[in-house]
């Protein structure tokens, strides 16, 4: 299968960092982080390498690929997004070769390399059937690739389900970021964002609680779409 077919190569313009809701502690890893790329060469000469191994952990929803995709703009680089959940089948070496190409093509182009999914790493690597060995084989492959990825490219990996990931992976990252579902009150600052952007005509909206910022959205923009089509047809 070829790289093209594997990966999203998106140059998309994205939301900014600063605007994406995200908390102070992951904040303030992700300053350091763009502080580190943007003064590599300094660091450079006196030996220190950048923290390029990024994990982007929790609950689905709450703005993992969004965060992905704000680092790459920030940083004014390319991403190549890599779902592995779509890519891994049960020719498991030829999974390694097309994941293998992936990293070569990041590398190569000084990109972003999202792998999305990586969860499903942790999960093949738990089946009890005959192709163990092979699945075996092609975590040693994943963490040779991380290991050999040069400092200039970013790699930031994204699960839902990072306690099934095997240790031996997890401790390739130098960073590791929760993502958690958000509090009332940060729904609350996300729901007056949305709202802002429209008329206050349109900003009735019956807001809903104990959901990802996905949802809210979601749930958001539905009811504003709503209002608008209602007050359209009021008037004709």
């Amino acid at each position: 299968m070829a790289i093209h077919e594997l990966t999203l190569n998106t140059t998309e313009t994205s939301i900014e960092l600063d605007k994406i809701h995200l908390s102070a502690s992951n904040k303030e890893k992700l300053n350091q982080l763009l502080k580190e790329f943007s003064h590599a060469e300094v660091l450079k000469k006196y030996k220190l390498a950048v923290d390029h191994k990024l994990l982007l952990y929790g609950d689905t929803g709450c703005g993992k690929t969004t965060t992905a995709k704000a680092i790459a703009q920030s940083l004014n680089k390319k991403i190549l997004i890599l779902n592995l959940g779509g890519v891994i089948d049960s020719r498991l070496g030829q999974t390694a070769k097309n994941i293998a190409e992936v990293f070569k093509k990041a590398s190569r182009e000084n990109a972003v390399l999202f792998l999305d999914e990586f969860d499903y790493i942790g999960k093949i690597r738990d089946y009890d059937t005959k192709d163990s060995g092979e699945m075996k084989r092609l975590v040693n492959t994943v963490i040779q690739l991380i290991d050999q990825l040069p400092n200039n490219t970013l790699l930031i990996a994204a699960t839902n389900h990072s306690s099934i990931i095997d240790n031996a992976l997890l401790r390739r990252f130098q960073l590791k970021l929760e993502f958690e579902m958000p509090t009332n009150s940060e729904l609350d600052i996300y729901y007056d964002t949305l709202l802002m952007q429209f008329p206050k005509e349109f900003r009735g909206l019956d807001r809903q609680y104990n959901l990802s910022y996905a949802e809210a959205k979601d749930i958001a923009l539905r009811a504003i779409k709503n209002n608008i089509i209602e007050a359209e047809e009021a008037n004709n």
